[in-house]
């Protein structure tokens, strides 16, 4: 019996998840080591937006022996294989999140502490499905950024506060944005 099924059958939270990392580098010709697991298991442990420098340091934190490009080369593993999905919230950074079985969602940011909220609304996903049909669009898939202040930024006064915004992200005017004619 294979180690990745015993572990299932114990019951650890994330047999599924670790089955198919194990497959995917495999597959990728890789060998699976003690490093690329344990970088597995941190990111799995762990339900924040983590940037590859985040993941680092809470991999160093149990081995101080794992470098950054492991951890990098790891977290693109974990993105081919489904594990993890690339989210990015304006400050040119990317982050990642679960994404192996985890709902779709989208993001508020706020622009004074940079807090994130997850939501997912049945209303705007309904929405989104009739524009695209009403253009004949068949959608693959999508994000959606909201960006503003959170509730203790604003009880605080920091609504004048903004972290620094990328500029990379590129902007795109739909036909039915105000001003667009």
């Amino acid at each position: 019996m294979s180690e990745q099924i015993q572990t299932a059958r114990a019951g650890h939270p994330w047999a599924e998840e670790q089955e198919v990392f194990h497959r995917h580098i495999q597959r990728a010709g890789l060998k699976r080591t003690a490093q690329r697991d344990l970088i597995l298991d941190v990111f799995l442990r762990t339900e924040e937006h983590l940037s590859s420098e985040d993941l680092y340091r809470l991999v160093q934190r149990e081995d101080p022996s794992i470098g950054q490009t492991t951890v990098y080369r790891t977290l693109k593993l974990l993105t081919e294989a489904g594990l993890a999905r690339a989210v990015r919230f304006g400050d040119g950074r990317t982050r990642y999140e679960h994404n192996y079985k985890h709902p779709h969602h989208d993001h508020m940011i706020c622009i004074a502490c940079g807090k994130t909220i997850e939501f997912f609304s049945a209303e705007l996903e309904a929405l989104q499905d009739k524009r695209a049909a009403k253009h004949k669009f068949d959608s693959t898939h999508h994000t959606l950024r909201m960006f503003g202040y959170c509730s203790d930024c604003r009880a605080a006064g920091r609504m004048a506060e903004r972290r620094e915004e990328s500029t990379a992200e590129p902007r795109v005017r739909f036909e039915s944005a105000p001003g667009t004619g």
